[in-house]
This record gives C-alpha cells, sequence and structure tokens, in this order.
C-alpha cells in the first residue's frame, strides 16, 4: 500500500570532532568526495533494512575507516531543494572521538579546523556549525565532557610509573583551559574559568613538569 505514495531517500551524515592539543583546536573529519571535486562529511543513504545508528556506523567504517565512536543525533535536513539528485532527507549526527581514535583513518580524509572547515558539499557546513554550537554548549558547563585530554603531558614531579597508571584521565588546569578555548574560538580569563570548573573537579594529589614551569597540578573530572 505504500507504494502508492513517492517516498524520499534517507542519508546519514556525521560531523566526527576532536580535540588536537599541539595546535589546540578543534578538528572535524572530512571525506574525499569519490564522485566529484570537494570533501564531505562521511555519509551514506539508510539500507530498506537497517537502522539510522548502523548506517551511521557503516558510512564511518566504508568511508572513512573509523569504527567504535558513538554518534548521536543533530538534526533533519529536509529542504527541498539540498539535493540535485532527488528527494533526500539528511539526519545529520555528530560525534566525539580522542584524536589518538583517529589515527588509522583512510587516506582520502583530513582532518580541519571546525571553526575554518573549507567549502563544503552541499549543506554540510550548516552540519559542522550545528555541531560545533553543541560541544560548545556541553562545554560551558562542565570540563571535558566528552574525555578529550589524555594524561598529563609533562614529567612526573614525585610518583611512580604505578601511581600514574591510577590517575586515570588527569589533566592540568591550563590543559583544560586551552580545550576549552578551542571549543569556544575564544580566549578564557583564567581565574573565571578556574572557579566556573572547581565544583567539578578532583585533585589527584599528583603534579607535573613541563618545561622550566612550576609543577602543576592535575585533576580529574568528578
Amino acid at each position: 500500500m505504500l507504494d502508492e505514495y513517492p517516498q524520499p531517500s534517507v542519508a546519514v551524515d556525521t560531523a566526527a570532532l576532536t580535540y588536537d592539543p599541539v595546535r589546540a583546536e578543534i578538528l572535524v573529519l572530512q571525506v574525499r568526495r569519490p564522485d566529484g571535486p570537494g570533501w564531505a562529511l562521511p555519509g551514506t543513504f539508510m539500507h530498506i533494512d537497517e537502522l539510522l545508528a548502523d548506517a551511521v556506523a557503516r558510512s564511518l567504517r566504508d568511508k572513512a575507516g573509523v569504527t567504535g565512536v558513538v554518534p548521536r543525533q543533530l538534526h533533519v535536513f529536509d529542504a527541498l531543494d539540498r539535493d540535485d539528485r532527488g528527494r533526500v532527507l539528511a539526519v545529520a549526527h555528530m560525534a566525539v572521538v580522542r584524536l589518538d581514535r583517529l589515527a588509522d583513518r583512510l587516506p582520502a580524509t583530513r582532518l580541519t579546523p571546525v571553526h575554518r572547515p573549507g567549502r563544503m558539499w552541499r549543506d554540510h557546513a550548516d552540519i559542522i556549525d550545528l555541531a560545533r554550537v553543541r560541544l560548545e554548549d556541553e562545554h560551558r558547563a562542565r570540563p571535558d565532557p566528552y574525555g578529550l585530554l589524555a594524561d598529563g603531558d609533562g614529567d612526573t614531579a614525585d610518583d611512580t610509573a604505578d601511581d600514574v597508571a591510577a590517575w586515570g584521565n588527569a589533566f592540568t588546569l591550563r590543559e583544560l583551559r586551552r580545550l576549552h578555548e578551542a571549543v569556544a574560538g575564544t580566549t578564557l580569563q583564567p581565574d573565571t574559568f578556574k572557579r566556573r570548573m572547581a565544583p567539578y573537579l578532583v585533585e589527584t594529589g599528583h603534579t607535573v613538569t613541563s618545561g622550566r614551569g612550576r609543577p602543576a597540578e592535575l585533576f580529574r573530572r568528578r
């Protein structure tokens, strides 16, 4: 009976975001378009026998070589003229992953600053911007909600290797602030940031040294 009604195709497109602590930038994963110039987000058409989540996982695996991430739905893009191939609804998703999880991505991919994604295919720049705003909202009140920070990047000042293994995902306040500045795309006042994050942090009792400065205290998320 449903054959009597014209049906749109359903696509999925995913903005996979990560953090580069060296560049202090939020990056978005892009794939080279196989059938045209330029770059796009990993995406695909949903098969009749799969769920949206399965289509997202398939597109990330086949187009970018990325597995094991947990995307979330962002928005449905349903403009009548969004795809000149026909009537296509795009269910946009976002995924936030550690940079090391993308080390084995396919060669025909790139990581581009989320604030400067370049010229994207169709409405993919809008998807990136929506994901960026969502990421910023989630970082406004909580420290590193996705665990993007690696353990302290300096040398241990007073602990053994066994102690280091017990820290969990620890970081300095400076590392945390640099992450949140990258997400916000602006400089944050150190004292104000420290006061806002303090209720959500736990002191580890450990410090690290980096360069010639004083040892910096390590924290974990509460």
